[in-house]
């Protein structure tokens, strides 16, 4: 046991103060650890449980460690500097079609390259896969299904899985059935239906600013048209930005992700949820919202579906499993409101049915509980490894970095001095070993040149810190 000085002159709980610094400084602490519990504290110490509080409230109040509700005190990473909102450097860009295809090409491709350590994909479950569990249930299922695994299934999907997402839902108060309900294969068919059921050729969408290059180039690939709207690094899109676009422009439909944004992590909150909601509807503008990130928050609560406050039908929500379990049983599913019949006519057209064997098995690992189990540390490891990230992030790159602080997901978005292009240095990255994604990706119009996605969405190792020393290592040498 270990016991303080108590003929210091210093205050007790300024000990246990520095006490943490110096674990932090010897690295037995590192950025996202959890610190040791105010009881255990006052056990080692033989000190009073309220006098490790007095300690831990200081060091909070100097943002050298965090406090989570019913879980505990964290390190933080202090030495991070954070991207805050730039609005004077936002410009407005008319209309437009993906100006980056060729580099969209070359950030996929370097997702499968060996020997590369892979920070350009967004793949949380990287932190924690669940494998095991799924390929047991997969295999009891097979069991049951015989034949059935290899049929043709129905258009709208497995009824149980949708039984099963429609009550996660209806637990949120979203009013909706499963029988509205479509399963699709992955989150991007879902929104390549949604775009479809509410737009044709040469029409506008309006988009988030930056925005998953995904998207962009699934509107692109539709003959339509992104139209970029201001985007807080904090609360997501900007309400009265949004106006003056929908005054200016006619939009179609809009495509935003308000519950963590890929790749800023920023959640709307929900009264501008809400009030976004009403001016589309009072517009009869749809809204589809992309809401696969929404089960990766960082906050006491998982964000609520923009469907919520739907009056009109006029939301669609788009999701999938692949951010949380498995991307690659391409598993996702849509939430039609007043398009349904549009949307299962096109499902038809464009895929007739969803692979079944993915559906029972992941119906089953929902019903189990295993999953609601799996996200819990699922959400804990990726806000372990973000903290992780931000420390590495500001003790490799320049000083002028910042660093966003996301609510959830699986990214940080980093912005890197004015004159940098980090499209530049992306080939030299590669040579290396590592992959990310630049920013200009993230605009149909290539802006954010001086921007940087990288995914804390790994298995954390050695590995990853030195990639992140090499690619500090790049931004220093494009720097000057």
């Amino acid at each position: 046991m270990r016991l303080l000085d108590r003929t210091s002159s210093e205050y007790l709980y300024q000990q246990v103060i520095d006490f943490i610094v110096k674990q932090e400084v010897s690295g037995a602490l590192k950025a996202g650890d959890k610190l040791p519990s105010l009881r255990k504290l006052s056990s080692q110490f033989g000190i009073s449980v309220p006098t490790v509080k007095q300690a831990y409230i200081e060091l909070e109040r100097q943002g050298f460690i965090s406090a989570r509700p019913q879980s505990g005190y964290y390190l933080k990473a202090k030495q991070a500097k954070n991207l805050l909102p730039r609005r004077a450097s936002w410009a407005c860009y008319p209309p437009a079609e993906v100006s980056c295809r060729q580099l969209i090409e070359q950030v996929h491709a370097a997702i499968h390259l060996p020997d590369t350590v892979a920070l350009g994909i967004s793949n949380p479950v990287q932190a924690h896969p669940p494998d095991k569990t799924l390929a047991r249930l997969m295999r009891s299922v097979l069991t049951k299904v015989a034949e059935k695994a290899v049929s043709y299934g129905p258009v709208n999907g497995d009824v149980r899985l949708r039984l099963n997402l429609a009550t996660r839902y209806q637990e949120l108060g979203v009013d909706v059935s499963h029988e509205n309900m479509l399963i699709t294969s992955g989150a991007q068919e879902a929104l390549s239906i949604a775009l479809q059921c509410v737009a044709k050729p040469g029409d506008v969408i309006a988009i988030e600013s930056p925005c998953f290059f995904g998207i962009i180039e699934l509107i692109d690939s539709l003959g339509m048209k992104a139209l970029e709207v201001y985007t807080c690094t904090e609360e997501g899109v900007s309400i009265s930005d949004l106006e003056s676009v929908l005054e200016q422009h006619k939009v179609s439909a809009c495509l935003f992700s308000t519950a963590i944004n890929n790749p800023l992590g920023s959640i709307m909150p929900e009264i501008k949820r809400q009030q976004l909601v009403n001016i589309l509807e009072q517009r009869n503008i749809p809204l589809i919202e992309d809401d696969v990130y929404s089960d990766l928050y960082f906050t006491d609560k998982r964000p609520m579906p923009a469907q919520l406050y739907s009056e009109k039908g006029l939301v669609m929500t788009c999701s999938s499993f692949s951010k949380t379990a498995a991307p690659g049983y391409r598993i996702g599913w849509l939430l039609p409101g007043k398009f349904e019949e549009k949307a299962k006519r096109i499902k038809r057209a464009q895929s007739c049915s969803t692979s079944m064997l993915p559906q029972w098995t992941l119906s089953d690992y929902l019903m189990s509980g295993e999953y609601d189990r799996h996200l819990l540390v699922l959400r804990k490891n990726l806000r372990y490894n973000c903290e992780r990230l931000r420390a590495l992030i500001a003790e490799h790159f320049p000083a002028e970095v910042r660093i966003s602080q996301p609510k959830g997901g699986s990214v940080l978005w980093v912005r890197c001095r004015s004159h940098v292009n980090t499209s530049d240095f992306f080939q030299h990255a590669i040579e290396q070993g590592v992959s990310f994604a630049p920013g200009q990706i993230f605009s149909p119009s290539g802006q954010f040149k001086n921007f940087m996605r990288i995914s804390y969405g790994v298995k954390w190792g050695s590995d990853v810190e030195q990639a992140i020393e090499k690619l500090g290592k790049l931004v220093y040498q494009y720097s000057n």
